[in-house]
């Protein structure tokens, strides 16, 4: 097997998305579209990879990490100028480059295997990655001679009649035999209106040498999308979801409405879950088997077990285990771990807390620095009050206590197992085990006064 390499165009500035984020770094799915493409080229297992930065370069080189060596377009002179400085790293080695643009991340592996295998066994000096169009207007045409080979690339100004007619156009990636990429980009001149270096020049130079340039069809148009304007980054997020989404289905996951759900690419779901409209799950969240995510709930970085129920809520950095049901309307912030068959109802914050196996924290309350034991009941309107105006407390609530409604519990303080706390306390004491606490002025009525109200005069 030969070597393989890749080299990523990243180095233009995207001028058209009309954005001070760079152009590659706009997300797809989640995640930046040149992590799309380095993903994709590293399950071809190339032997080196090297991304052409230029504006922006510090920060592609963040998101891409020591995944790839880099190369610095110091000026934007066009792709054949790009690749050029790549020339310390790649020109003395023997193989096969492939040559993608890092705003392509609809293109799959599948696709890149395919294109390359393809390349090497034809022993083509370059290979075009090409595609159908029903409509190539706008696209340079693939014009093939009589043995199926290349035989140039022609943009669409530059067509004849019969050229417009070809519906196989370039998609601007490549297969190149690595010696000769390089021996003919020394060749490459740039006397067109743009006063730059195209790549595809080097094809008009292999065919003038007589070698074999070849153009291997992709079975998707909508893989070749190459991202230059919102429009079309939007076109790339709904072209991602629907194969994420039907990805999942493929896989034992129910949509009662694909088109209406949001998934990002690294998301894990397992069988017979069913998803409602309106959910969105984003970044590395997991969810298990014969779950139930019911309409309008986001959830984020989230661990969720198996058998569980989400209404309509949000989670961001929550743990949820087997059994637990959530919502409608609860929120659950960094570090919420809810337990086995825990209940947490409606309007219920949770942050930083531990909810014991089968606890039930019913509605209308905020659970924050806390650690909740087994088969507690919290009353509604409980507040666990971590928070003095610059440091947070811990409350511990130990197994089979109950707390009544309207309570505040006053950090840092425990309740011993067994305890119940009085509805409209304020607990600032640790409450000992099996003992009830209370904490509330004693009730005084003042007879007849009610008639000296002002709604009553």
């Amino acid at each position: 097997m030969k070597n393989r390499y890749a080299i990523i165009l990243a180095a233009g500035k995207g001028s058209r998305m009309k954005s001070s984020l760079y152009k590659v770094l706009h997300p797809v799915a989640g995640k930046p579209m040149v992590e799309h493409v380095i993903e994709q080229i590293e399950a071809v297992k190339v032997d080196e990879i090297v991304t052409i930065v230029g504006f922006g370069a510090e920060m592609v080189k963040e998101q891409l990490g020591d995944r790839s060596k880099y190369a610095l377009q110091t000026e934007q002179l066009g792709t054949g100028h790009a690749v050029l400085a790549t020339a310390d790293l790649l020109k003395a080695k023997n193989g096969t480059t492939l040559v993608i643009c890092g705003d392509t991340p609809l293109l799959t592996a599948e696709t890149l295997e395919e294109l390359i295998n393809h390349h090497e066994a034809i022993g083509a000096k370059a290979t075009i990655l090409s595609a159908i169009a029903k409509d190539a207007s706008g696209y340079g045409r693939i014009v093939r001679n009589a043995e199926n080979h290349v035989e140039k690339i022609v943009e669409h100004k530059d067509a004849s009649e019969e050229e417009l007619r070809i519906n196989e156009f370039n998609t601007g990636t490549y297969c190149f035999d690595n010696a000769f990429l390089f021996e003919s980009l020394t060749q490459v001149g740039n006397d067109n209106a743009q006063g730059e270096y195209y790549l595809p020049d080097v094809i008009s130079i292999l065919k003038q040498q007589g070698d074999i340039v070849s153009a291997y069809i992709m079975d998707s148009e909508e893989e070749s999308m190459g991202i230059n304007d919102r429009v079309a980054l939007a076109k790339a997020n709904q072209l991602m979801t629907a194969r994420i989404n039907e990805n999942h289905m493929k896989n034992g996951v129910t949509f009662l409405d694909p088109s209406t759900t949001y998934i990002e690419s690294d998301v894990v779901i397992g069988q017979d879950t069913v998803i409602e409209p309106g959910v969105m799950l984003r970044g590395k969240t997991v969810i298990g088997d014969n779950c139930f995510i019911t309409a309008n709930s986001d959830i984020s970085n989230s661990h969720i077990g198996n058998n569980v129920v989400i209404k309509s809520s949000t989670l961001n950095q929550a743990v949820v285990k087997d059994g637990a049901d959530v919502g409608p309307y609860a929120h659950l912030r960094p570090n919420a771990d809810i337990h086995e068959n825990a209940h947490i109802g409606n309007f219920v914050e949770i942050k930083k807390a531990t909810i014991g196996e089968g606890t039930k924290v019913g509605h209308l309350t905020y659970v924050g620095d806390a650690t909740l034991g087994k088969d507690i009941n919290v009353g509604c309107g409980t507040v666990f009050v971590n928070y003095d105006g610059k440091n947070k407390f811990h409350t511990i609530v130990e197994d089979h206590s109950f707390i009544g409604s309207g309570t505040n519990l006053v950090g840092p303080v425990t309740l011993g197992r067994n305890s119940a706390i009085a509805a409209g306390s304020t607990i600032t004491k640790d409450v000992p085990e099996d003992a009830l606490g209370i904490a509330r002025g004693r009730q005084s009525n003042l007879e007849g006064y009610a008639k000296k109200m002002p709604y009553n005069e």
